[in-house]
């Protein structure tokens, strides 16, 4: 009797820590803010008793922790689970790298508006009429326009405006001023925050957009012929016999119609190029080749010749 109560007594000192174990294996799951993997051991408001833990499934943040394989757990103590530790969140107070020709709403400048950039667009094209004129006074014949009276000469020349044919060659007058037309309707473009992102089509913003480019072009081209920073005043090309209509009416009319065009060749050629090809260098080449105009535009804005803006892209 006396052997059988000892051995009844050592069966349930045995017996009450597995109990206590199976108890915290089916009791209510705690609730671990991190993710538990199998062998990781969960430290316990006593150091000397570990409990090694083995999650039924992947946990994830927020998960409960369904299941406890191994315990150690002594006089019904419970694990101490590990505070709760967030994700990883980006940090506000760096900005966000943006990529270039990529598909996203177009960006406000500084002032927190989409309204036209009338100082970058003025300031790029003065940097173009400084170019033009600078090349013109590479010239031995501007050079000697400049001596006499200025303004006398200048109102000379600009009522001798008269016809169509300038005497110029067919290159100039129907293919090169063409090109300036359609360059400085790309300076007013690039320059509108909300026209640079159009693609053709029949949308009646896209051709409200180039009927400003039309404007603007019309405007620098005019001030280069008859302005009064223009071949007329600098050069006196008028004191000359050359100073007629063909450049003021072909260079913004013809200007658009390239303008247009390239916008067509970039969407439905050049686009189409660059998926089918991953080519760095026929991705460039294409865009420079094939958009000649555009291409300018982006060198007077500082910007890579082979640029895009986002939304054509």
């Amino acid at each position: 009797m006396k052997r059988f109560l000892v051995l009844a007594a050592a069966l349930l000192l045995a017996a009450a820590p597995a109990a206590r174990a199976q108890k915290v294996e089916t009791g209510s799951a705690p609730v671990l803010n991190s993710t538990v993997i199998e062998g990781d051991t969960v430290p316990v408001s006593r150091p000397d008793a570990p409990v090694v833990v083995r999650p039924a499934k992947a946990l994830s943040y927020g998960s409960p922790l369904v299941q406890i394989r191994e315990t150690n757990v002594s006089a019904g103590i419970a694990p101490m689970l590990p505070e709760p530790t967030p994700p990883p969140w980006p940090d506000s107070s760096k900005p966000v790298p943006v990529i270039e020709d990529s598909e996203s709403p177009p960006s406000h400048d500084a002032s927190g508006d989409m309204k036209f950039q009338w100082s970058r667009a003025v300031k790029q094209s003065l940097l173009f009429l400084g170019l033009q004129h600078g090349y013109a006074m590479t010239q031995p014949k501007t050079r000697t326009s400049l001596r006499g009276p200025f303004f006398k000469d200048y109102f000379r020349s600009v009522k001798s405006l008269h016809g169509w044919n300038d005497g110029g060659k067919i290159f100039t007058n129907y293919i090169a001023h063409p090109m300036q037309g359609s360059f400085l309707g790309f300076i007013q473009v690039q320059n509108d925050p909300l026209g640079k992102r159009e693609r053709i089509g029949a949308s009646s913003k896209y051709w409200k957009s180039r009927l400003k480019a039309l404007a603007w072009s019309a405007a620098w081209s005019t001030q280069f012929e008859i302005g009064p920073v223009s071949q007329a005043s600098i050069g006196n090309v008028g004191l000359k016999g050359k100073q007629t209509y063909v450049d003021i009416v072909m260079t913004p009319t013809a200007g658009l119609a390239l303008l247009v065009a390239e916008d067509a060749v970039d969407q439905y050629i050049i686009h189409r190029i660059e998926r089918f090809s991953g080519n760095f260098y026929i991705k460039i080449l294409t865009r420079m080749l094939l958009n000649p105009t555009r291409t300018m535009a982006n060198v007077i804005r500082f910007k890579l010749p082979w640029h895009r803006d986002r939304g054509l892209r």
